[in-house]
């Protein structure tokens, strides 16, 4: 036995001092073991139950902590606590991929998660976003298909290309994220090397009860937010290190180089939302930066890495419906549907009290009427009811206008949102090809996109990618098609998902 006096004793988890870290407990050194080996079954019984479900999307990611502070005034715009003048918070900050599991590589080509908490005097406020200001679909019935398409098929269990493809290509409101997807922030640098969007438009309302529409830009202070790995760095790294993501974060902080975001904002006057000529709630568009300018808001700092991985990320949950008040939702379909979405997933996944795990608490006093359930650690006392008349906590509205209320009126109906003037699928994915990308850039976009579309991609599915990408740009499909030509040597052989044997036996028996 190994004789170490230098640390503290090992203990059961009820605190009970163990006899040995080494040895079971046995009928004689060769004999059978015992079934009251009570540590020995606590090992093994812990053991087989460690892992919790992993997220649905987002499963690979890690994250950091620091603190949030405003650097200017904007009062004028929203009355929360957290963004008033000299303001600061500690915060949560988790980075990830969308469409892996949570062994996969950080290096895959995929949208990056970046989302915040905010631990604020109000309580939490969450924002969930990307690195890319836009994303595939904008209404939430389309989600759960849409993240299906990018993970694996039913019969082999593998990603498939061609489904990916068969589904933006029947979905064109997926071709402004598709061309973020496929140029250079489709494989970031690093995650202290990227900026992060709201993507959606959240609601403001200030002290005077005035109402605004607003996006907000986590804008990286490492670079200019498109550092990019390119496609063979990126797949060689996925071999070499499947966690370079996570290894460069985690050490950057370690090494005491901690990363900073400046938090800027977009800000539409309420009334211009009734007129503006794109839809402001669409989660397929950006807002022109020369109608609504960004302003500087505040900064963020990660100073701190974990030291628990399971309960400060793997735990650690965020949902757009924490709303602090003087911010709130907006019309975006999806951004409605994620404030119950969200929340839902973390009752399945970490049980109905999860906001009750540390890392999830907030740092104010909770009243709330919620009482026991699976995982409970905060005690609940009489009254459990309301109204009551025994002095148990009561609304009390916080005072002046509340964000997050508009006006809507109309028949039910299953409709896509109102078509305003320039509302259309292919624009701002050829202002991002034409205009933002320099010839550099297109290139490295042509290259991803055919190199993708080589890869087992049908051919009935590859001619509706041509004129997708025709749509967005001309001459950056036709250059497309001609790369992937040219790598196939013609037409594609490939089945596609009609290799799956649930659709071959279905062909057959038609």
């Amino acid at each position: 036995m190994t004789d170490r006096k230098n640390g503290p004793p090992t203990t059961t988890d009820a605190g009970i001092r163990v006899q040995s870290d080494e040895h079971s407990l046995t009928v004689g050194p060769d004999g059978p073991i015992l079934l009251h080996d009570a540590y020995l079954l606590e090992q093994m019984a812990n053991f087989n139950r460690e892992r919790i479900p992993e997220r649905q999307p987002h499963a690979k990611g890690s994250g950091a902590f620091g603190t949030f502070e405003i650097t200017q005034d904007v009062t004028r715009y929203t009355k929360a606590a957290i963004f008033q003048p000299g303001a600061s918070c500690d915060v949560a900050v988790r980075f990830s991929t969308v469409a892996g599991e949570r062994g996969s590589p950080d290096t895959w080509r995929d949208p990056r998660g970046f989302s915040v908490k905010m631990y604020t005097e109000d309580g939490n406020f969450d924002m969930v976003g990307n690195n890319t200001p836009i994303f595939f679909i904008r209404d939430p019935l389309k989600f759960q298909h849409f993240i299906r398409s990018q993970k694996r098929r039913a019969d082999n269990n593998m990603r498939d290309h061609d489904m990916q493809w068969d589904f933006w290509t029947l979905s064109p409101e997926s071709a402004h994220q598709v061309t973020y997807l496929m140029g250079d922030r489709g494989i970031p640098k690093s995650w202290r090397e990227m900026n992060g969007y709201s993507s959606h438009t959240y609601s403001l309302t200030n002290a005077d009860g005035e109402r605004f529409w607003v996006k907000f830009h986590f804008h990286t202070d490492q670079g200019d937010g498109n550092a990019y790995l390119s496609q063979d760095e990126a797949d060689k790294l996925a071999g070499m290190d499947g966690d370079y993501h996570r290894r460069d974060l985690f050490t950057a902080i370690q090494d005491g180089n901690p990363p900073s975001w400046t938090l800027k904002w977009q800000v539409m006057p309420y009334e211009d939302a009734r007129t503006y000529h794109l839809n402001p709630f669409d989660l397929t568009k950006v807002w022109p930066h020369a109608d609504y300018p960004l302003m500087e808001v505040g900064k963020l700092v990660l100073n701190r890495n974990p030291t628990d991985f399971h309960t400060e990320i793997e735990q650690l949950a965020f949902e757009p419906n924490n709303m602090v008040p003087g911010i709130g939702l907006s019309p975006d379909k999806m951004l409605l549907a994620r404030g119950f979405s969200y929340a839902d997933a973390h009752r399945a996944r970490l049980g109905v009290n999860y906001k009750q795990i540390p890392v999830n608490k907030p740092q104010v006093p909770v009243h709330s009427y919620s009482k026991d359930g699976a995982g409970r650690t905060e005690k609940v006392s009489d009254p459990v009811y309301a109204p009551n008349s025994y002095g148990g906590p009561s609304a009390q509205p916080d005072p002046g206008a509340e964000a997050g209320l508009w006006h809507a009126d109309g028949d039910m109906v299953r409709q896509a949102y109102t078509l305003r003037e320039d509302d259309d699928d292919w624009s701002q994915a050829g202002i991002l090809v034409r205009d933002v990308m320099d010839d550099a850039a297109r290139d490295r976009l042509v290259t991803n996109a055919a190199g993708h579309l080589s890869n087992g991609v049908s051919e009935k599915v590859l001619q509706r990618a041509f004129e997708y990408w025709r749509n967005i740009d001309g001459a950056t499909g036709d250059k497309i098609e001609a790369k992937v030509r040219e790598k196939l040597g013609g037409k594609s052989n490939a089945p596609g998902l009609a290799s799956a044997q649930s659709i071959r036996g279905k062909q057959a028996a038609e």
